[in-house]
């Protein structure tokens, strides 16, 4: 039987080889490929912090701008047309893209771990409490949301106004022009392959050791790279029938699921624990937060040099700007017909909101049941990240059933972040096209198992190795955000005033505006697009 494929032959070929060539290398030089990429990194983390702090912040201001500008009134789309998804489902997805497995694993071990390691307070005191919190909010938080804002946002408008492929290269005709199609094109979206495949790969590795931890705790099986690798297996192949079941199905009803799940298992968490103190120290914190952003948004460590920023914030940019592509195409893919104003407060705020009451519940009860036990908790988190959420649940009554729900709920997430990714990078390998064969999707689901459990065979050196990798993307790829945010603004002027992109500045008031844009049949870009190879 002839297998048919649609797939830009220079992006799926480049991409399939750097990735096994990648794969063989982990597994034949771990430690060399794991020093190669840590001395990048620590390179890119000691001399450009201030510009990962500084880009990552205007990326804030920009999208907020932008949202509440008169550009907020534009639709991703016709000017008549209209969301598909309901604003349930859509902030489900959303949840479930941006954040996932990695809000999970992280809920209790990144409060304790700042308790215990705070960057100004001493350790283990109230201001140390108050410190891990503002900065878990704030990696977690607004700034994550707008890195993606700025490449979903980007894509989905030139997709859905100016008929453009849904694809990173997009972005950049305002600038490019034609060349989009050739071999710089090429480039940029074989870079968010990269990011892409590295990053969710990392992530399931991570995921799975938590499902493990999880599957241990309830004496069902033992902790060991065997089970680990099987579980990568039968969860790979949940994620491959929930692609077969297309996005309004299977990732649409898993996203939902997802989201009941965490609500539940945060509830219980919150009334299983000190809810009066949980509820109190969160409006406390979230007002820390928000009065403190400026200048945390600002804070390069200047003074001290203490190395705490690049172990954390530094990471945190770096893997929210490699996380883009993925998260962004992906928002994009489920957003045609919201307004710009929507699509910006809706992305920014909801998820920020649910994902700030979910790490106080989980933060906050950590702190009280670290203190009860005696640092019983923070010595679990300093021995094994992964088992830090199960930790706390030991400590909680009906330990066993929320065990067996938090295992669940993230063995789900598994299966959709590896369905939501394979999606997005079949997107980028095939130019575009949202129809193509869905055996293309199951390649890349199946081929990012493959890595996350081939990595887990070679040992932490190796899923170390493609962490770092996945984060020194985010270098080149803040670049080409900052061309996205220009061309952006400059084909918005364009459209807003019914001109070719070349005979407008961003600064030229001498043509008036109109009530709405034009329908994309009419966009500047439309002519060349349609003749474009």
């Amino acid at each position: 039987m002839r297998v048919r494929l649609e797939t830009n032959p220079v992006v799926f070929t480049v991409s399939v080889v750097v990735i096994i060539a990648f794969l063989t290398a982990g597994i034949v030089a771990t430690d060399a490929l794991h020093g190669f990429f840590e001395t990048v990194q620590e390179g890119i983390a000691e001399s450009l912090d201030w510009y990962y702090i500084l880009v990552v912040g205007c990326f804030l201001v920009f999208v907020i701008w932008l949202g509440a500008s008169r550009f907020g009134r534009i639709r991703l789309g016709p000017p008549d047309s209209r969301p598909k998804y309901r604003y349930l489902t859509w902030f489900a997805m959303l949840f479930t893209a941006g954040m996932g497995i990695g809000l999970v694993f992280w809920s209790v071990a990144e409060p304790l771990s700042h308790l215990a390691d705070p960057p100004m307070a001493q350790p283990g005191g109230v201001a140390a409490r108050t410190e891990a919190m503002r900065f878990t909010f704030f990696h977690w938080g607004l700034h994550a949301w707008a890195v993606y804002i700025v490449v979903g946002l980007s894509l989905a408008y030139f997709a859905y106004r100016h008929d453009l492929p849904l694809s990173i290269r997009s972005a950049l005709y305002p600038l490019l022009g034609k060349r989009i199609h050739g071999r710089i094109g090429d480039a940029v979206d074989t870079l968010a392959v990269f990011g892409t495949m590295f990053g969710i790969a990392t992530s399931l590795a991570f995921g799975v050791l938590q499902v493990n931890a999880g599957l241990a705790s309830l004496g069902i099986l033992q902790q060991s790279t065997t089970v680990q690798v099987l579980l990568i297996a039968v969860i790979t192949l949940a994620a491959t029938f929930s692609l077969l079941s297309g996005l309004d199905k299977g990732m649409l009803r898993l996203s939902v699921t997802n989201l009941c799940i965490s609500l539940a298992l945060m509830t219980f968490v919150l009334f299983a624990g000190p809810t009066t103190d949980v509820l109190s120290s969160f409006v406390q914190q979230v007002g820390d937060y928000v009065q403190t952003l400026p200048q945390t948004t600002l804070w390069t460590d200047a003074d001290a040099h203490s190395g705490w920023q690049a172990s954390w914030t530094i990471f945190y940019w770096g893997w929210w700007i490699s996380w883009a592509p993925f998260v962004g195409i992906f928002i994009a893919r489920i957003s045609r017909g919201r307004t710009i104003r929507e699509f910006v407060f809706g992305v920014l705020l909801v998820p920020a909101a649910l994902t700030f009451l979910w790490l106080a519940v989980f933060g906050n009860t950590a702190f009280s049941v670290d203190a009860a036990t005696g640092g019983k908790l923070s010595d679990k988190v300093a021995q094994d990240p992964a088992i830090a959420l199960f930790g706390l649940l030991d400590e909680l009554p009906l330990a066993k059933a929320a065990t067996v729900l938090a295992t669940v709920l993230v063995a789900l997430y598994f299966v959709t972040s590896s369905d939501s990714a394979s999606l997005v990078i079949d997107l980028l390998t095939s130019g575009g096209n949202v129809d193509a064969p869905k055996i293309q999707r199951v390649f890349w689901s199946v081929l990012e198992g493959a890595v996350a459990a081939v990595l887990l065979l070679a040992g932490s050196g190796g899923l170390v190795a493609l962490q770092t990798a996945s984060i020194t993307t985010a270098l080149p790829f803040s670049v080409v955000m900052i061309v996205m945010c220009y061309g952006l603004v400059r084909a918005l002027y364009a459209d807003d005033r019914r001109l070719p992109l070349d005979r407008v500045t961003l600064s030229d008031p001498t043509h008036e505006r109109v009530p709405e844009c034009a329908d994309p049949k009419n966009s500047p870009f439309r002519d060349e697009v349609q003749g474009a190879p």
